[in-house]
């Protein structure tokens, strides 16, 4: 099926070249809330799904959304987040970014709701709960439905609820939606994404490519050190050529057999 090669093609790519952030190793490890590669020296730490981390960062700036006076952990704790969407891109990764950050999250799917909670817990909700009775007690409301009929509907929100479309389609609709008294909109996370993706390509290089491009460069540093002792010390015994290169070499050549025909004649 279409889902199964996704899931195939994310997993053959290196978690060393991984921007995206969704191989197998960095979704284990999300879900495990294992923020760091070499535990426990913690040098190297993971990385996450870009689109998943945009929300985040978003909700980082928003007020009232992230606490950062508390630890590492619990930054969202006391917060009730609704996430309208489970897809292995979007929806389930960044429910489970947002527990690890301490809220509680209700995963709403076409048929079915589950709650993420802080240490990795994933539990089925009772079937009394519906995705209305869920956004209804939500301070903060995700909408990833990436269908143009979908809309939330507004009479679910709250007062003073941060609303994110993350979907490509408007999942709200605006004008009735800020109408709702304190309300906070976030229309799009696309910049925001390419940001991250960035983030993550930095990252990367740091963690696995910059020290091989150091240890590349010292030996070459050393040798060219060595080159240039030798010259000074001893400059007949220098392996170097006298011409700069090849092509200095050949417009020698030519210069002087031109000079040399032109006397002749």
């Amino acid at each position: 099926s279409g889902t199964s090669q996704d899931d195939y093609l994310r997993d053959t790519i290196s978690y060393k070249c991984d921007v995206e952030g969704l191989c197998h190793t960095y979704r284990t490890n999300l879900y495990r809330n294992t923020r760091f590669l070499d535990y426990p020296t913690k040098n190297l730490k993971c990385v996450l799904p870009c689109t998943a981390l945009s929300v985040v960062k978003i909700l980082e700036s928003i007020p009232n959304c992230y606490d950062k006076s508390k630890p590492i952990g619990r930054h969202m704790e006391g917060q009730v987040v609704t996430v309208i969407n489970r897809s292995e891109v979007v929806g389930r990764p960044l429910a489970a970014m947002l527990a690890n950050d301490g809220a509680d999250v209700y995963s709403v799917d076409i048929n079915s709701i589950y709650l993420f909670r802080a240490g990795g817990r994933l539990e089925k909700v009772s079937e009394d709960e519906t995705p209305e009775s869920v956004v209804r007690k939500s301070t903060v409301v995700i909408a990833g439905v990436p269908t143009k009929s979908y809309k939330l509907p507004t009479e679910w929100i709250q007062p003073n609820t941060t609303v994110v479309n993350v979907a490509s389609f408007k999942n709200v609709d605006e004008e009735s939606l800020l109408q709702v008294p304190g309300v906070t909109y976030v229309p799009m996370v696309g910049k925001v994404t390419v940001a991250m993706l960035e983030r993550n390509l930095m990252r990367l290089y740091e963690n696995f490519h910059r020290p091989k491009l150091l240890q590349y460069q010292q030996p070459k540093e050393e040798e060219k050190k060595e080159e240039t002792q030798a010259v000074v010390v001893a400059p007949s015994l220098s392996s170097e050529p006298w011409y700069g290169s090849p092509i200095q070499l050949y417009n020698a050549v030519a210069l002087t057999v031109l000079i040399a025909l032109t006397l002749r004649k």
